[in-house]
């Protein structure tokens, strides 16, 4: 799979502490798999904010790339240094963002992966972009954000197209893509979880809706 296997993650360690460096290595080609989706006016800013966010911790790790060797160092020299403001600030916040985008991302493929679908339209991917939409994002997103993405589903290409678009436009057979899907799956959830534990651990996830 072109896209989503051109830089793989590495596998968890067993402090279950990510590599800064390398994981963003890994997340920077992610943000293109929004313009498979379709519908500019829902995706774009998602594309977007998952890239914007990437540049900024990027920036952080890059100013002292062994203080801030993994991403929990982030969070632990940010909380030191901007105390009551954090953790809605800085490379913590971006990071947090980035994880429920590449959350909507991993959940998506998940459920494409396991096969679950609309027995009436089996082509359609309605069922599990609503899914992931429900998971990483809705309870983050206001009214009008959560009307327009509900909006968005009917406008989604076919899960062919999607597939083609992931190999990025060449002729797919479903069965093998579908096995790169999986390998990314293995690779990718165990990273997200590690950071999802890492923000429950820290207390640094927020529920403000955006």
């Amino acid at each position: 799979m072109a896209l989503l296997l051109e830089h793989e993650f590495r596998v968890v360690p067993a402090d279950r502490e990510i590599e800064t460096g390398p994981f963003l290595d890994a997340v920077a080609h992610l943000p293109p798999f929004f313009d498979c989706l379709g519908t500019p006016i829902v995706y774009s800013p998602v594309k977007a904010d998952l890239a914007g966010n990437i540049k900024k911790i990027r920036a952080v790790y890059e100013s002292n790339p062994t203080k801030f060797k993994t991403l929990k160092n982030i969070l632990e020299v940010e909380k030191e240094m901007y105390g009551p403001a954090w953790p809605k600030t800085g490379a913590t916040l971006a990071l947090m963002w980035l994880k429920r985008g590449l959350k909507f991302i991993q959940v998506l493929l998940q459920s494409l992966s396991d096969g679950e679908r609309d027995e009436e339209n089996p082509n359609l991917i309605r069922v599990n972009a609503l899914k992931a939409y429900e998971i990483a994002l809705k309870k983050y997103h206001g009214w009008v954000l959560q009307k327009l993405f509900s909006g968005s589903v009917y406008a989604l290409p076919y899960k062919s197209d999607l597939l083609k678009a992931l190999e990025k436009g060449k002729e797919v057979n479903e069965e093998e893509t579908l096995e790169k899907i999986h390998q990314f799956l293995a690779k990718a959830t165990p990273v997200l979880d590690a950071v999802y534990d890492m923000y429950t651990k820290m207390n640094a996830e927020l529920n403000y809706k955006a």
